[in-house]
């Protein structure tokens, strides 16, 4: 099996070479779009058609995204190069391979939009390319070298699961909606104790030609992301749901201009704050604190404004 995922890394590899790279841009924006922008999309499905569903798909991107971190780190697999040196691949990320973090954080978002894009006519074109996109983001990422296609594979099925997970939940608490508080709870908790794990558990240390080939301190960053995109979560929907409470504006001007706004501050979380945090509170602090802060301001803080500004326009 580990010959075929090789052999299958090297003809893509060849592809890129006999094609001098030109498909290379190309997916690297489809691999860096799939973990970045793409988050306005169920950001807007939230804010402005469906609050149920956009949760469940924000539910189920940071389950995704934090359950991928475990299995990372605790299966602790070699990126394809390391494993053979005939593999170069577009670009060297610092972690684990397995599962692949790209596919387990854009699927959600994809699959989740597409679900909800399909019930109206208008935007079944928008729900296509969505699922499309779904499938072209892991595939960039082999083609790019950087994952086997069971990485990409498990990802991809960690995220049905994620979704459907969600999905459910999300149901069952509209039925009662008193036991929601308690399971925020639960996951908080486990989400503390599995990032605790990972911290303190051992990793391989091994070397090749006198360097280390993955340093443990830098490969527990996504367990920071994990846990942020989890408390984020829970700490915001707590919020919202006991003390903001707002309503959907709907696809017309009203949300347009809400979605507008919205989405500036969001993209700067990429842009601006990103950076800033990762410079002033370092790596795996910095990846903590941005991933609480993006979901809570998507989830909780953003609504408030919102709520704030409508009011203010119908008492004026």
């Amino acid at each position: 099996m580990q010959n075929m995922d090789i052999n299958y890394l090297l003809f893509l590899q060849d592809l890129r070479y006999a094609t001098s790279d030109v498909f290379t841009s190309f997916m690297q924006w489809v691999s860096s779009f799939s973990v970045s922008y793409i988050i306005l999309l169920p950001a807007l499905i939230y804010w402005c058609w469906d609050k149920k569903r956009g949760l469940q798909i924000f539910a189920s991107l940071c389950l995704c995204v934090a359950i991928g971190a475990f299995i990372k780190l605790t299966a602790c697999v070699y990126r394809p190069w390391m494993r053979d040196p005939r593999i170069i691949p577009a670009s060297f990320p610092n972690s684990y391979s397995f599962p692949s973090g790209h596919t387990a954080m854009g699927t959600p978002m994809y699959l989740g939009s597409a679900i909800v894009l399909w019930q109206k006519k208008q935007t079944k074109i928008l729900a296509i390319l969505c699922v499309l996109f779904a499938l072209l983001n892991p595939f960039s990422r082999n083609y790019l070298g950087v994952h086997t296609p069971q990485d990409v594979c498990v990802g991809f099925l960690l995220s049905l699961g994620c979704l459907y997970v969600a999905w459910r939940a999300g149901d069952y608490f509209r039925q009662y909606p008193e036991k929601e508080n308690l399971y925020l709870l639960v996951v908080s908790l486990i989400s503390i104790l599995a990032f605790l794990y990972t911290l303190y558990k051992p990793y391989p240390l091994d070397y090749i030609g006198g360097k280390l080939l993955a340093n443990p301190q830098r490969m527990v960053k996504s367990a920071y992301e994990g846990v942020g995109f989890v408390l984020g979560f829970c700490g915001a929907r707590y919020v919202e749901k006991t003390w903001i409470r707002f309503q959907t504006t709907g696809w017309n001007m009203k949300g347009f201009v809400c979605g507008v706004i919205g989405a500036v501050p969001l993209c700067m979380f990429y842009t601006i704050l990103k950076d800033f945090l990762h410079s002033s509170l370092g790596a795996n602090w910095g990846r903590f604190t941005w991933s609480v802060c993006l979901i809570f301001y998507i989830i909780a803080l953003y609504p408030l404004v919102m709520k704030w500004l409508l009011t203010k326009k119908i008492h004026s």
